[in-house]
């Protein structure tokens, strides 16, 4: 598996691994340089798992937002967002509903500059570089009411809660946006965890403490914690290769894979 840019953003670091291009590469995209595939390959020797972990999560979050489209959600929020990966989120949600609208959010410069090029031509789309904590500041803005209305149910998607360290009160943090959102609105929320014990995941976080963004697992306790203020949809807060599989490809042969990121979809009443 390689990859490569065909141009470089202006802001980017190429000799720094960044996990959102780690993220990237091992999906077989094309956002990354040569730190962020030696850092992934560092990983995979930990876990060799570990491209299956990150398709599966992005299988979950197909499904998850699938769902939301299906049950009449058209706008969505996607904090922490990092790097659109090759099958975009917003792209899949505008096929099933060409009328949805997708504002992606994350603080990096790094994230912000890639999601820009990516979203150079894409219709309803927007990106927004600002903290996730200021959600009121988000909400708020102007480039987020240009394509958000408050008053109607969106999909408020939150795929890296990992990545935020308790000192920023990651249950704070999401409650700062439930409590603006409009009844009707969804959580999709998707958490790194060591609950399984799984072989080579404690050793291949670590490696993740050279980057900018060190990984935070938390426990199935923690998380939902986290969703606090969301009724849980079916089958609940569960591991992400089980939360409502559709194909062979949605999960993994094996349970401890299938449960290294906890995932959950909840609605507000």
């Amino acid at each position: 598996m390689t990859g490569h840019v065909r141009r470089v953003p202006p802001p980017v670091d190429t000799g720094a691994p960044h996990p959102a291009r780690v993220h990237d590469y091992l999906l077989g995209g094309g956002h990354n340089f040569a730190a962020d595939r030696e850092l992934a390959e560092k990983v995979k020797q930990q876990l060799p798992a570990m491209e299956d972990v990150a398709r599966l999560n992005q299988a979950f979050l197909r499904r998850a937002t699938l769902y939301l489209v299906d049950t009449g959600i058209r706008q969505f929020l996607d904090i922490g967002s990092g790097i659109p990966t090759l099958s975009t989120l917003h792209g899949l949600v505008q096929r099933a509903a060409p009328d949805a609208r997708w504002v992606y959010v994350d603080m990096d410069p790094v994230a912000i500059a890639h999601t820009e090029m990516k979203l150079a031509d894409a219709e309803g789309t927007a990106v927004l570089q600002a903290d996730l904590r200021d959600a009121a500041g988000i909400l708020d803005s102007d480039l987020v009411r240009r394509l958000i209305n408050l008053d109607e149910p969106l999909g408020l998607i939150a795929p890296m809660l990992h990545f935020v360290p308790d000192a920023w009160d990651p249950a704070g943090v999401l409650a700062g946006y439930r409590d603006r959102i409009a009844p009707g609105s969804h959580l999709v929320a998707a958490h790194l965890t060591l609950d399984q014990n799984t072989p080579g995941l404690p050793e291949a976080i670590e490696l993740y403490a050279g980057t900018r963004y060190q990984v935070v697992p938390r426990t199935h306790a923690e998380v939902l914690d986290l969703c606090a203020g969301f009724t849980l949809v079916p089958p609940g807060l569960v591991g992400f290769g089980d939360w409502r599989p559709e194909s062979p490809g949605d999960s993994s042969s094996d349970p401890a894979i299938n449960s290294v990121v906890w995932a959950a979809v909840g609605r507000k009443p």
